[in-house]
């Protein structure tokens, strides 16, 4: 059991696209990995939200900008003092076949998955609530009561596009996340400000407070300075409130 519940705030729009991509692939797993035709159902619903955020971005681009910029940071420290070499080099490998995975993967990602009938016509009823019944969509329905190991297949071969993506941004965030240490800090009757140092810039602000605390973290900032409310839950007759009594927590600024 989780002892600290931890919310997450991106400061730029890039890992901000990285973040979503993240939870998004989570659940595609988690979904592809169930038998129920609901499990089907949400891992295409899923799928979709992947694919319309690669509609929208260059994402190979600036997931090969992020690997490269990643890269020429940990090759200054190789004669480092301190430093695992060993760690470093498989660390630095790994960025360097991701980079490479994808400067070789030809065309946009995921354009053929959306070039097929079925994903067009699922697509075209997924902003309708309930768009998908089996009246609508027939082929839909067809797929969703085909054989559980022919559904894999498909899932497989659908999302295979993205995973040199996925691996791509699990190493970046990785490495975001692990790249500074927390710092332990007061929020005075529940509110807590900081300015930001312009010569390092913060990518990811982590909060972390006790599991137990009755409270929520709002954050909010831009790459100036930002602050954080810790807020009590919303009931029947009230809203959100800002909490009287000071909250310690700790504060992860993610620079790297």
């Amino acid at each position: 059991m989780n002892t600290q519940t931890t919310y997450e705030f991106p400061l730029n729009e890039r890992i901000r696209v990285f973040m979503r991509l993240e939870q998004l692939f989570h659940q595609l797993s988690h979904f592809m990995a169930g038998s129920a035709i609901f499990d089907k159902r949400a891992a295409i619903g899923v799928l979709l939200d992947i694919l319309t955020i690669f509609s929208r971005s260059d994402l190979k681009s600036e997931l090969i900008k992020e690997l490269d910029r990643h890269t020429k940071v940990l090759n200054h420290l190789v004669n480092s003092q301190n430093i695992d070499t060993h760690k470093l080099q498989e660390t630095l490998a790994e960025l360097n076949q991701a980079s490479r995975n994808l400067y070789s993967a030809n065309g946009k990602i995921g354009i053929k998955v959306m070039e097929s009938d079925l994903f067009q016509s699922i697509s075209q009823r997924n902003s309708i609530p309930g768009g998908s019944c089996s009246f609508d969509l027939p082929a839909f329905h067809y797929w969703l009561e085909q054989d559980q190991t022919q559904q894999q297949i498909d899932l497989e071969r659908w999302t295979q596009p993205f995973s040199d993506i996925r691996t791509a941004i699990d190493l970046i965030m990785g490495f975001i996340r692990q790249s500074n240490m927390p710092s332990k800090e007061t929020a005075k009757a529940g509110f807590f400000q900081l300015a930001l140092d312009k010569t390092h810039p913060v990518q990811l602000l982590r909060v972390s407070i006790a599991a137990e605390q009755l409270c929520f973290a709002e954050i909010s900032g831009g790459k100036h300075r930002f602050s954080v409310r810790f807020m009590k839950p919303s009931s029947d007759e009230n809203r959100p409130s800002q909490v009287s009594e000071d909250i310690e927590f700790w504060l992860t600024r993610c620079m790297f």
